[in-house]
């Protein structure tokens, strides 16, 4: 196990330093550049004396060539943990992160844990009343869930309380520690919304894996013994079918993270994806890439955690 672990964490460094080159050019490749976001702003603040490109350029440290700026940029994450200072804002990258990462992880959190809720009861039930009306309902349920963008649920839940009742989710997050249930409150629709796009996938795939698992011999032995229903379920079938699912779900961590950038714009929530959208548009490069280097190393140790619970969920599982 240790050996495996090792090898995993070794292989985090060449994953990640390839995201940091991806993420340092692509970001480099939208159109247009910070400096033209500038001179946008100093025009329209009515400036006459307005600087010269070059010596915008120079200021910013964008003059050198690319290779250079990275190898700065790397080196000072590598050596001080140290992203650098954003372009058009005044505190360093690191604490702006600092300050939204609480907000997005507890988002994601939130959103994994109602699609599980969902997902997983639903799925079982399914696979084990395979062709009934509860299982085409489930599966109808489960194709709606995957067809509804989380940005358009997100709108309705938006406008239409607002319009038919006069209700509208609160736009301010109050801090957890001084208003602990008004900021569950807050995050909570949000995560509903985010969790049941997630929970249609999540949904067919326990279905299909419980089904596998309920025609397997060991669950045929177990009814023979005049087991109950619930018995062969719980303990026979169900920890061995979560497997793939606890796999799906480390692979929707993106899918998470991408959907979060949107569900934290709609519900004007203070997260790292709405950091992200206000960065490329300012076209801020220190802060889009800490901001994506931070999510990718988010996704890379959690797909490690997964990996490290086969072993707990499946005592047939060994790493070594």
């Amino acid at each position: 196990m240790y050996t495996y672990l090792l090898r995993r964490v070794l292989l985090l460094i060449p994953t990640l330093l390839i995201v940091s080159v991806i993420v340092f050019l692509s970001v480099r490749l939208i159109p247009g550049d910070v400096i033209d976001v500038m001179f946008a702003q100093m025009s329209v603040s009515g400036r006459s004396n307005l600087p010269s490109r070059e010596a915008l350029e120079a200021a910013l440290g964008l003059d050198r060539p690319l290779h250079v700026q990275y190898l700065s940029w790397l080196g000072d994450i590598v050596l001080r943990g140290d992203f650098g200072d954003p372009l058009m804002a005044i505190e360093p990258v690191a604490v702006l992160i600092r300050q939204r990462i609480g907000v997005t992880l507890e988002l994601g959190a939130m959103a994994i844990i109602v699609s599980l809720l969902v997902s997983v009861p639903v799925g079982i039930y399914s696979a084990v009343r395979q062709d009934s009306v509860a299982d085409y309902l489930a599966r109808s349920l489960a194709i709606i869930l995957v067809s509804v963008p989380p940005f358009w649920t997100g709108t309705m839940v938006m406008i239409y309380p607002s319009v038919w009742w006069g209700w509208a989710p609160p736009i301010e997050l109050n801090p957890l520690v001084e208003d602990p249930f008004g900021h569950l409150g807050h995050v909570l629709l949000p995560a509903v919304v985010l969790g049941t796009a997630l929970a249609g996938l999540s949904m067919r795939m326990t279905r299909t894996m419980m089904l596998e698992v309920l025609r397997a011999d060991y669950i045929r032995t177990a009814w023979s013994k005049g087991l109950s229903e619930r018995l062969v379920v719980i303990r026979h079938a169900v920890k061995n079918a979560t497997i793939p699912v606890l796999t799906h779900v480390a692979v929707q961590l993106p899918v998470v993270i991408g959907g979060a950038v949107i569900v934290e714009e709609i519900f004007q929530l203070p997260g790292m994806g709405r950091l992200l959208v206000d960065a490329v548009g300012r076209r801020d490069y220190p802060l889009v890439s800490g901001i994506n280097v931070v999510f990718a190393a988010v996704v890379v140790l959690v797909n490690l955690i997964t990996d490290v619970t086969y072993s707990w969920l499946d005592p047939r599982v060994r790493h070594e």
